[in-house]
């Protein structure tokens, strides 16, 4: 299992508190349309991400940020960087 897959596979379980509609997630599924995410919603989540993986994602990533697929990317970029 790469990096990449465990950071995957944690966001998954990171997700599931918040998926009210038991969406299927994929790497595709989009928080907004697909959960249907509010913007409360999304900051919890995206707390519970810096949480996990010891990380600061700025405001600014975070609003270009609209699928599971680009949060893995965007975390195992923030954690090389780190």
């Amino acid at each position: 299992m790469t990096d990449r897959d465990e950071t995957y596979a944690k966001i998954r379980d990171l997700i599931a508190p918040f998926n009210k509609k038991g969406a299927e997630i994929g790497e595709a599924t989009r928080f907004q349309q697909d959960l249907e995410w509010d913007s409360l919603t999304a900051m919890d989540f995206v707390a519970s991400v810096e949480d996990e993986f010891d990380i600061l994602i700025s405001m600014n990533k975070a609003a270009e940020i609209e699928t599971v697929g680009q949060m893995v990317d965007a975390v195992g970029e923030l954690r090389t960087s780190a």
